[in-house]
């Protein structure tokens, strides 16, 4: 039997059963890929079922606030993914009259649709010849064929995508994708997969050559980089300072509190540290912490301490962005994990304030 009859055998018999599977409809199917992007099917479906409930139509999607869809997608992490799939249902609704692509050479113009997201849509969606080519991908042929080549640099790249398309069953290749993801994801895992059942153990040369714990080969990333912020929170007659992050850092149009960012932690009683406080927030200003976290981010590693402020003095001319919300408005706005947690922590003490 061949590699790709073995892979949709298993599939046919191991699938599970997930909602954006029943339908050939391309804006469900891109809302499940982009929300899967770097995320767990156990951890996206909620945040699926939860889009598809608020925008049932692209149309829905794009007329949203931006600010909308990003309190939504709360939790998920990578914003720019929520931002681009605002931008991207836009640019459906005014280019395609609201009708969702399903070609591959439409699809791969949009916002936030690389290569990988392109063929899957233009393949579940119409039934396009195209080849998906994800983790799971990259790990299964990896392993079947010992390719040894690092996934993360163009050639090998250029080389998987080659034999991804060189294997594709044309006959279906919506249902091989789907199978060879699955098997991917199901039965080739990354760590301690069960080769003894698999259906492909015979003929694998990981297995063979007992390469299946180093491949596939990814060179590793760069550092992470090491952030230090400190927020101060201020309550006046039920409300409380937020400031919208503005674009060239993380977070982009989510919002978070007054900060001041330091080259370490500083230590409480820090002198130095208390005078840049001062200079900030005023010669009156005293603080003391309400709480420390470590937040990690795909290339930064952000500690955080949040102070709660008194006898302050702003400048609004100086620190612009800063405004006044109310508690419920605080609910209703995009926030960074970190920001959210500490929220919900510590709701009773800040509405004491």
């Amino acid at each position: 039997m061949t590699f790709q009859n073995e892979i949709i055998n298993w599939y046919l018999g191991n699938k599970r059963d997930l909602p954006w599977r029943h339908t050939n409809d391309a804006y469900t199917i891109w809302l499940s890929e982009i929300i899967l992007q770097q995320t767990r099917v156990e951890q996206g479906l909620p945040y699926f079922n939860k889009f598809l409930e608020n925008f049932p139509t692209v149309n829905d999607f794009a007329n949203a606030t931006e600010a909308k869809v990003l309190q939504l997608w709360q939790g998920l992490g990578y914003y720019s993914r929520g931002r681009n799939m605002h931008a991207t249902a836009q640019i459906v609704l005014n280019k395609y009259n609201g009708i969702f692509p399903t070609g591959y050479n439409d699809l791969i113009t949009l916002k936030g649709i690389g290569e990988y997201t392109a063929a899957a849509i233009s393949s579940f969606s119409s039934g396009e010849a195209k080849a998906v080519v994800d983790g799971n991908v990259f790990r299964v042929l990896a392993r079947y064929y010992g390719i040894d080549t690092p996934i993360n640099t163009p050639k090998g790249k250029k080389d998987f995508f080659k034999l991804a398309n060189d294997l594709l069953y044309t006959e279906n290749p919506a249902l091989y994708n789907q199978a060879i993801m699955e098997f991917g994801a199901i039965q080739c895992k990354p760590k301690s997969p069960n080769c003894s059942v698999c259906p492909l153990n015979l003929d694998c040369i990981a297995l063979r050559q007992n390469l299946v714990n180093q491949l596939p080969i990814k060179l590793p990333k760069a550092e992470k980089k090491y952030r230090y912020l400190n927020y101060f929170v201020c309550v006046e007659e039920g409300k409380i300072l937020v400031r919208e992050r503005q674009k060239g850092d993380v977070w982009q149009h989510l919002y978070d509190f007054p900060s001041i960012e330091t080259p370490e932690i500083p230590e409480i009683g820090n002198d130095e540290f208390a005078s840049t406080v001062k200079e900030t927030f005023g010669i009156t200003a005293t603080f003391n912490l309400l709480s420390y976290k470590k937040h990690i981010l795909t290339h930064q590693i952000i500690h955080v301490q949040f102070f709660a402020l008194n006898n302050y003095i702003f400048n609004f001319s100086k620190q612009k962005g800063l405004i006044w919300v109310s508690f419920n408005t605080l609910d209703e706005l995009p926030k960074p994990n970190v920001i959210r947690n500490f929220i919900e922590e510590f709701s009773d003490d800040i509405l004491k304030a």
